[in-house]
């Protein structure tokens, strides 16, 4: 089987088998990975699977950080009041 023959069966089982609340960075991830895990002595799949792990806590990253400042935004700002 060729490299792009592997590939292209990996991203339609990728595509396939993951739902998309699960492959949140993994699709990206693991084209990544298996990119460097190919040039990195032909493990392709094992770059794959690295990549999308690490692409998906990234992306998970990502989200949780935009929704903390979202909420920062929406908080009433505190009033300066004096001390006495």
């Amino acid at each position: 089987m060729t490299i792009k023959a592997a590939f292209i069966a990996v991203a339609v089982a990728t595509g396939l088998a993951a739902s998309p609340a699960q492959a949140i960075g993994c699709l990206t991830g693991g084209a990544a990975g298996a990119v460097a895990g190919h040039y990195a002595g032909h493990h392709a799949v094992l770059g794959a699977i690295g990549g999308c792990i690490a692409g998906h806590h990234l992306r998970k990253e990502q989200q949780r950080k935009k929704l903390e400042q979202e909420q920062m935004k929406n908080q009433p700002a505190e009033p300066n009041t004096p001390k006495t």
